[in-house]
């Protein structure tokens, strides 16, 4: 699974676990996260803000609690497009130009370098875009090296690392989900205690909305309308982790998905790109402190911007526009926007947009 430390296998992970829950009759149940609603805002003090979940797409209110929610959305207006380099494919790779990136370590402090525009083909998917040198699904991800950290030993959080990932995959690179599936497997992964989270999952594939809408977590496309190009789907991020509220390991994960189509149409030839940035926080937790599952996780925050997957009407899939529909369409009300900057954190993202709704992506 992971490269960041050995993998246990799953009897021990649950015998490990089992141990724990048996001190854990009087654990307190997850508290409800509707009851711990704030956003976390970006270094406006010291440690961690706490949060649950907030909708505002620009979210600026405090509350009291652990849990947070954000979404930001920019609209596909194609004013600068760039960046040669090759083309691989998400489960394998193929064509070639410049050499790959190696996986992000840290945040980078500037955008990727612009170039000369070049236009996509079904055959190089990622022409013109940096997409073209990152890494192709999970090997585009960074997993550091699992240590001894809260109640988790070495094994153990290379364990809940492979497992993060795991969410990671099936959420947003499975084939399945892509295609509008019920994303099963991570939904699986998710601790069944947490009630806001399950009252959310409940609603969001029936009736999506903006405060309920399974983008926020799972790559949907709109089938009906567009198709992915091959298998290719290309990834850059990175999962830390650190010690986190009574001793659990709180894993954050930071990726950005470049997901190219074309429409549904047998023949059609002209690729456009939708762009995926998530940041999730799982939580970890310590079953003799906490009511959770074993082999899963609460969430401790989830956020969302996307670039030329649809703004406005919430459909709960991603609706990609192709050159034509952009051309009839006015600017996004919000200033202009790098969807392959990586150097900036959603959090701050999302604090520019005060009360905007759509941004203008200078390139997809």
């Amino acid at each position: 699974m992971g490269n960041g430390g050995t993998s246990i296998p799953d009897e021990e992970w649950e015998r490990f676990l089992r141990e724990a829950e048996a001190g854990a009759q009087g654990a307190p149940k997850e508290p409800s996260a509707r009851a711990r609603m704030v956003t976390r805002r970006l270094q406006e003090e010291t440690g961690r803000p706490e949060g649950w979940r907030t909708h505002q797409l620009a979210p600026r209110r405090r509350g009291k609690g652990w849990y947070a929610v954000g979404l930001l959305v920019t609209v596909g207006l194609l004013t600068v497009a760039l960046a040669p380099g090759r083309v691989a494919g998400w489960f394998g790779g193929g064509g070639a130009a410049s050499a790959p990136l190696a996986t992000e370590s840290e945040r980078p402090d500037q955008p990727p370098t612009q170039s000369a525009p070049q236009l996509p083909t079904p055959d190089e998917p990622f022409r013109g875009s940096p997409a073209a040198q990152w890494g192709d699904g999970m090997s585009g991800i960074s997993l550091p090296a699992a240590r001894a950290t809260g109640w988790m030993s070495k094994e153990q959080v290379s364990q809940a690392l492979d497992r993060s990932r795991d969410f990671l995959a099936a959420s947003s690179l499975e084939r399945g989900v892509l295609r509008g599936e019920r994303p099963k497997k991570a939904i699986a992964l998710l601790n069944p205690h947490q009630q806001d989270v399950q009252d959310y999952l409940a609603t969001a594939f029936s009736a999506p909305s903006r405060k309920n809408d399974p983008l926020l977590l799972f790559s949907r496309l709109a089938t009906k309308k567009v198709r992915l190009v091959g298998d290719v789907v290309k990834t850059r991020g990175r999962i830390t982790y650190r010690e986190g509220k009574r001793g659990a390991v709180e894993v954050t994960t930071d990726v950005t998905y470049v997901y190219p189509v074309v429409r549904a149409a047998a023949g059609s030839q002209e690729v456009a790109r939708t762009i995926v940035r998530r940041e999730v926080v799982m939580s970890w937790d310590d079953p003799a402190k906490v009511v959770v599952e074993r082999g899963t996780f609460p969430l401790v925050s989830y956020k969302m911007d996307t670039s030329n997957g649809g703004c406005g009407t919430v459909t709960g899939y991603l609706t990609p526009e192709f050159s034509a529909e952009r051309a009839t369409k006015d600017r996004g009300d919000g200033p202009e926007f790098d969807p392959y900057d990586r150097s900036t954190s959603v959090d701050a993202l999302m604090q520019e947009t005060g009360e905007t709704k759509c941004w203008t992506a200078t390139r997809l």
